[in-house]
């Protein structure tokens, strides 16, 4: 038997859950690692969604962000990045952002997420822009579908 969408965790748990899991990662280069490997494990995109739309121009790296709504007024993502780290936070990002509506989409507090991962500590400010830029990018993106 299967159960419906309130069985599924609300944003601020989904988030909770991720900063726990990297909080038993310890130091840096085991939270790197990790999101390397989270990174590895995306979905492979579209192809055909890797157009100028998509991407993030913002980014130092070339991500592509792409919504497709899937019937019942959620969204869910798709992306790719071309380097490890980034695309392990676009990994992240994508599964944040699924199976949510553009109103809840736009309600997510990324800024409690990117806090506790440290991010700000650990990525360049310019990646710092980058990964911003793609947090914008699919709120847009979701509220296009508004």
């Amino acid at each position: 038997m299967t159960s419906s969408a309130s069985a599924q965790p609300s944003a601020s748990e989904q988030i909770a859950e991720i900063i726990d899991t990297f909080e038993l990662l310890g130091d840096w280069d085991q939270r790197y690692e990790y999101l390397v490997e989270i990174g590895e494990k995306l979905t492979p995109m579209d192809p055909a969604a890797k157009t100028d739309s998509n991407l993030v121009k913002e980014c130092m790296s070339t991500v592509h962000v792409a919504p497709s709504p899937d019937g019942n007024g959620q969204l869910s993502y798709q992306g790719d990045c071309d380097t490890a780290i980034i695309k392990g936070v676009v990994a992240l990002l994508v599964g944040l952002f699924s199976d949510k509506t553009p109103a809840e989409i736009e309600a997510l507090d990324v800024d409690e997420l990117f806090t506790g991962l440290q991010l700000e500590e650990h990525l360049s400010p310019n990646r710092h822009v980058g990964v911003y830029a793609i947090v914008n990018k699919m709120k847009g993106q979701a509220q296009a579908f508004a």
